[in-house]
């Protein structure tokens, strides 16, 4: 389960393929040394987008993968 306090590098070494999910809601340094620094939650306010959001979407994301 992705939660807001997970760094943005945390969740890319679970699965480089939900990158589009980042970038979908306009975070593309996926890279970068603040992803690995930073929560999801900071980066978000940093970007300006809603964090739950986000992490709605990237569970959503590694559920559909276990269905699979």
């Amino acid at each position: 389960m992705i939660t807001a306090d997970m760094s943005i590098a945390s969740v890319m070494k679970l699965d480089p393929e939900v990158a589009p999910v980042f970038m979908s809601y306009g975070m593309h340094c996926l890279y970068c040394p603040h992803a690995s620094a930073e929560s999801i939650a900071e980066a978000s306010l940093v970007h300006g987008i809603n964090a739950d959001e986000l992490v709605k979407a990237l569970n959503a994301y590694f559920d559909a993968k276990k269905s699979k």
